[in-house]
């Protein structure tokens, strides 16, 4: 995640600096430094701050991933979005079997799921 992005979804979620660092549970200087370009902004930071702007743009009308990529019944049984019924959520859970193989890193994942029509539905 690009320092843009991460200070248009704080502005997004009608966030201050001070706000945001609180509901990432990071310090308001780490928010100034993610915002500046001067910190990488970490895997779990921008996890959570994905997880918040899907959650506040609503989620009742979207179908599961696995019909939205018509997903093979042997490959969605085996995928953990689908045990634990995180349709929606799919780029949200290690582990999910996108592309045929576990992701290895949420580097690796993330990039995949951005160009996923399941992400892509909630940005």
């Amino acid at each position: 995640m690009e320092k843009k992005e991460f200070k248009d979804f704080r502005k997004q979620l009608g966030k201050t600096q001070k706000e945001i660092a609180q509901l990432l549970g990071v310090s308001i200087k780490a928010i100034h430094s993610y915002e500046q370009g001067w910190r990488t902004i970490p895997g779990h930071v921008e996890r959570q701050l994905f997880f918040l702007i899907i959650k506040k743009s609503g989620m009742e009308n979207i179908k599961p991933c696995w019909q939205i990529i018509n997903c093979a019944s042997d490959k969605r049984d085996q995928c953990p979005a689908f045990e634990f019924r995180c349709d929606k959520l799919c780029w949200f859970i290690s582990g999910t079997i996108c592309e045929g193989a576990p992701h290895k890193t949420w580097k690796e994942k993330i990039k995949i799921c951005r160009a996923c029509d399941v992400f892509q539905q909630f940005l």
